[in-house]
């Protein structure tokens, strides 16, 4: 069965723990686009040391769907509901969507990190994320851009150079996640 999806929104799809990635293609082998942003993450035994990769937001996937058309990926396995309202789904913002893929991609740590709505917007001009905007939170030496989920209000937060970043005053900033119009 071949779903054609590029013309629908992203929606968060609620997947047991640990069954992310089986759901993930299940639904891919299905014909559904889904996302399912993963970091790096690394255990030290007394022997060695395994790397593997986890979700960025545990128990959670995105899927572009028919939202009238949900019965096959709520039968999918490992799927617990797709995240809304009572049973109305409601979409994930695109920009938040792409901007979480940007920093997935970018090659640049990411990890999850608690939900943060207000704080320094700032926007990111250099770089593998150039045109970013996010949240900025200092930590230890380094800087973070944190770019959030609204709908799931979950974080990630992605490690950047201070020399890409320009500060937004407070009453310019643009919209957290949105990738800002920047002059050439």
């Amino acid at each position: 069965m071949l779903v054609r999806t590029d013309q629908w929104p992203w929606f968060a799809i609620q997947a047991r723990t640990c069954r992310e990635k089986i759901t993930k293609l299940f639904l891919e082998n299905r014909g559904f686009d889904c996302f399912l942003p993963l970091a790096k993450a690394s255990h030290r035994w007394s022997d060695r040391v395994k790397q593997f990769e986890l979700p960025l937001f545990p128990g959670y996937l995105f899927c572009r769907m028919n939202p009238q058309d949900r019965l096959p990926v709520l039968q999918a396995p490992g799927v617990i509901q797709i995240v809304g309202v009572g049973k109305m789904p409601l979409p994930v913002a695109e920009e938040e969507i792409e901007a979480i893929q940007l920093a997935s991609a970018s090659g640049l740590a990411t990890m999850p990190w608690p939900y943060m709505q207000v704080g320094s917007v700032a926007q990111i001009e250099g770089g593998p994320l150039r045109g970013l905007t996010g949240i900025i939170v200092k930590i230890k030496s380094g800087m973070k851009l944190v770019l959030s989920v609204s709908l799931l209000q979950r974080s990630v937060a992605v490690e950047i150079d201070r020399d890409w970043v320009s500060v937004f005053p407070p009453a310019k900033a643009p919209t957290i996640g949105a990738p800002a119009n920047i002059a050439h």
